[in-house]
């Protein structure tokens, strides 16, 4: 179930469990905030509560004006232009009709104006930015989410790469009536002979033993992380409280006249055991504190650089920063490389929230978004796979997809029309 680690007396805290609570948190918080929000002034007017809407409306104008300096200004109201309501296009379709039918009337007159909406954000004269907008969301998407997968799986390999490198091998070994009370890790043992020999409260990490036999030999209390027996002979010994099962006992190998009992269950992993699980979360946590400052900078200097630049030039930065992976050998280069572009890609996620809520009417805004919220989804899940399945295999091509989608994104953007002086509609 994971590793964990104890706190006080007999608390413990399990690594996921914390970890899906500490991200759900969040979630419910935004639930609750929602509940003491307004509804839009639109919804209003379209279910027929005019008064409600002039509410709301009054309510946004005298907070912007107190923000202005100018709290004596008198909300006023020349012209409402009311959408149509859906429950009168219901009545007009059919007033015989039931619950039922006006329900599935309800949700196909729904789904038709979506497809409407859609066509006309593709429709002269949006088309054009519609189409660059989509690139801009799956290029960032695809580069963004792709990164963020292999990132952390390029750095345990190079971990895992590091730790390979340092097993010590020992060959045709004969140990006789020795205690092991120690932990024995990164090593591997071919060959040996153990002739009553006691391993008692200890540890096996990442130990595998090949084409080794074990005579007369008592384990007691022993536990084993990523250790395996391999062509192993075991005669006439004991297992006592260990967690050395089936699974460990691979490849061959034989137990003559053993005998096991009160052995381990469950996951016997701790924190002490496996440093990478731990390690896999601080890595998350470093690249989502990078974006910090790329937040703030993305906040102060938006309206001064202008959404394009900030947007094109935070793709370009962002794609140029992933060249210099080529030279990260170790793993605090690839944390450096990780920070780095996050607080890069952050500033360019921020512009295009801004400039795409800008270029639709507030009648085609909310399926514009959506659609291209949805290519951002499409695009993330083709990262995570394409780039996943590289993990290991090679570094180029991670490396030259992701530079040049963010490049090729970033060029793109500087293409939109600039919506700073628009006018929402």
């Amino acid at each position: 179930t994971g590793w964990s680690f104890s706190m006080g007396s007999a608390y413990q805290f399990h690594s996921w469990r914390v970890f899906v609570v500490v991200c759900a948190l969040p979630c419910v918080c935004a639930v609750v905030a929602l509940t003491f929000m307004p509804e839009s002034p639109r919804f209003y007017l379209e279910v027929g509560k005019h008064d409600e809407a002039w509410m709301i409306l009054k309510q946004i104008h005298d907070t912007n004006m107190r923000a202005r300096g100018q709290p004596e200004k008198v909300f006023t109201v020349n012209r409402i232009k009311i959408p149509k309501q859906l429950d009168e296009l219901v009545e007009m379709e059919s007033e015989s009709r039931n619950r039922v039918s006006k329900f599935f009337f309800r949700i196909k007159d729904e789904i038709h104006g979506i497809y409407l909406n859609l066509m006309k954000c593709f429709n002269y004269p949006m088309k054009e930015n519609m189409t660059r907008l989509a690139i801009v969301w799956f290029t960032l998407s695809f580069g963004y989410y792709g990164l963020s997968v292999w990132f952390p799986d390029v750095i345990k390999h190079l971990q895992a790469d590091d730790y390979a490198s340092k097993v010590k091998i020992h060959s045709d070994e004969r140990i006789e009536d020795f205690t092991f009370n120690f932990t024995l890790e990164n090593q591997i043992h071919k060959n040996g002979l153990f002739i009553n020999d006691r391993f008692i409260n200890m540890k096996l990490k990442s130990v595998t033993f090949i084409d080794s036999t074990f005579r007369n030999c008592y384990f007691d209390d022993v536990k084993s992380v990523g250790s395996f027996f391999r062509n192993c002979t075991f005669i006439d010994v004991f297992f006592y409280n260990t967690d050395i099962d089936e699974s460990k006992l691979i490849d061959g190998t034989e137990v003559v006249n053993s005998t096991f009992t009160h052995n381990k269950k469950g996951c016997q992993m701790t924190f002490d055991d496996d440093y990478s699980a731990y390690w896999v979360y601080f890595i998350n946590f470093l690249g989502t504190l990078a974006v910090l400052p790329g937040n703030i900078v993305s906040a102060l200097l938006m309206d001064k650089i202008g959404r394009l630049s900030m947007l094109g030039g935070s793709m370009v930065l962002s794609g140029i920063s992933c060249f210099f992976l080529w030279f990260g050998t170790s793993e605090s280069m690839m944390i450096f490389m990780l920070c780095l572009y996050n607080g890069l890609s952050i500033s360019a996620w921020n512009s295009l929230d801004v400039v795409t809520t800008e270029s639709f009417p507030t009648s085609r805004r909310g399926t514009g978004f959506g659609f291209c919220n949805a290519l951002c989804k499409l695009a993330a899940v083709l990262g995570n796979l394409i780039f996943g399945s590289l993990v290991g295999i090679t570094k180029s091509i991670p490396i030259l997809m992701a530079s040049s989608v963010l490049v090729g994104g970033g060029l793109v953007a500087l293409r939109l029309p600039d919506t700073k002086s628009n006018v929402l509609m």
